[in-house]
């Protein structure tokens, strides 16, 4: 696998900065001052809220340095954006509870769609933008220490006695809920049931020290703490967790994962009373471009666009990727099955 064409510019980055006229809020929960709300300044001059899941914070500083360029190129005004980070989760309670987002770019559909049931989206959000408003996707695989002292080479591995699993928690974190169902795929997709998948996910859960409550937490807990021997996150994350370990973590494909399908949703209520949603609906098209697509692409995120994917394929390793859909018939189904309070998760994790 290659490497990352961009220098890295720290992973454990954790205090407000600003960058090039972009307010990045990067810490570990919901971060963003409510108190201002993200709104037109001026005339000709936008402030956007971007209210997103964890792992993101590095593609959105490269997404929001080069979208103000084109967008004061193309309309001669101007405009800067904020971001708070946060398990996916958590960061959508946080705008259905008042932070002031203009975009909700999460993990996870239902996380999208909550803000829908609470009159926050419209109806068929799901269609505003290009490929269902899915700009790019990704999955999850494995990192390791170096040499990969425990020999982890696939899901059933992480069961072994004496491996310690980093994973965060999936009543919090799409990533968490993400590992979750490729363990739970590796089985049933194979003939297994599902008593032998919910052993299976007892077994990982109970290899599991501690569950932090977002993906960059759990970066954190194991290669900053040096705490487990495999770490299961978004292969965006993954990559850059290696680059950043002096050789001391690798990475490992298993043979097929979950496909991980990100949307992204303009917040219909809180632009259009604080006038914003020309703009908003122009920064999420902007990840369309080529110019989008390229730095997605760059940060080890799958772009969709067909040109662009074909122009970096060699960057990313192929792996059988599946739907949600091969183990329930949709997202909605996969909450409340198995991350609602009582149910699957709930059910194994309380008996760990």
């Amino acid at each position: 696998m290659s490497h990352l064409s961009r220098p890295l510019s720290g992973m454990f980055f954790v205090l407000a900065t600003l960058v090039g006229g972009v307010g990045f809020v990067a810490m570990s929960g919901c971060s963003t001052d409510q108190s201002t709300p993200a709104t037109k300044n001026s005339k000709g001059s936008f402030k956007l809220l971007n209210v997103s899941y964890d792992p993101t914070r590095e593609l959105w500083k490269d997404v929001n340095k080069a979208f103000i360029a084109h967008y004061e190129k193309e309309t001669g005004n101007s405009v800067s954006i904020d971001q708070s980070h946060g398990g996916s989760g958590s960061q959508a309670r946080a705008i259905i509870d008042g932070l002031e987002a203009d975009v909700a770019t999460l993990s996870i559909w239902t996380d999208t769609d909550a803000l829908r049931k609470q009159g926050l989206l419209k109806e068929g959000w799901e269609q505003t933008f290009e490929n269902q408003s899915l700009p790019y996707t990704s999955t999850v695989v494995f990192v390791v220490r170096k040499g990969n002292p425990k020999g982890i080479k696939d899901w059933g591995d992480l069961v072994s006695e004496g491996v310690q699993v980093i994973t965060p928690n999936p009543k919090t974190s799409g990533n968490g809920r993400l590992s979750f169902l490729g363990a739970w795929g590796h089985i049933v997709r194979h003939g297994g049931t599902e008593a032998a998948a919910t052993e299976f996910i007892k077994k990982l859960y109970a290899n599991a020290p501690n569950l932090d409550t977002g993906a960059r937490g759990a970066t954190m807990t194991f290669a900053q703490k040096g705490i487990g021997d495999v770490h299961l996150t978004m292969e965006s994350e993954a990559v850059m967790e290696v680059n950043e370990s002096n050789g001391e973590l690798q990475i490992v494909y298993p043979a097929e994962s979950i496909l991980h399908e990100p949307p992204v949703a303009v917040v219909d209520k809180n632009v259009d009373r604080k006038g914003t949603r020309a703009v908003a609906e122009a920064y999420l098209k902007f990840l369309y471009t080529k110019e989008g697509q390229e730095i997605i692409a760059k940060h080890y995120y799958r772009p969709t666009d067909p040109e662009i994917a074909a122009k970096v394929s060699g960057q990313f390793q192929d792996l059988v990727r599946f739907p949600i859909t091969d183990l329930v018939p949709n997202w909605d189904e996969a909450q409340s099955k198995f991350f609602a309070d009582g149910a699957v998760f709930d059910s194994i994790y309380s008996k760990k």
